[in-house]
């Protein structure tokens, strides 16, 4: 399965927006951007939920994590 970061508007997260090939790796990268880069973000830019890639070739919203 394929993964990816989006905002909290539903839309490819802008600096993370890159395929994960794990729900782990895809929630790691996230954590790691959030206790970097992303302390100097809005709390509306830090929120970031995790998306698959179904068969029929869409993304379906997984869950958003907490921060």
């Amino acid at each position: 399965m394929i993964y990816r970061l989006i905002g909290l508007d539903g839309t490819p997260h802008p600096v993370l927006d890159s395929p994960y090939e794990t729900i782990d790796a895809a929630l790691g990268a996230a954590k790691n951007w959030s206790n970097g880069q992303g302390l100097n973000c809005s709390i509306y830019e830090q929120g970031i939920g995790v998306q698959v890639l179904a068969r029929n070739g869409t993304w379906r919203t997984v869950c958003y994590p907490l921060n």
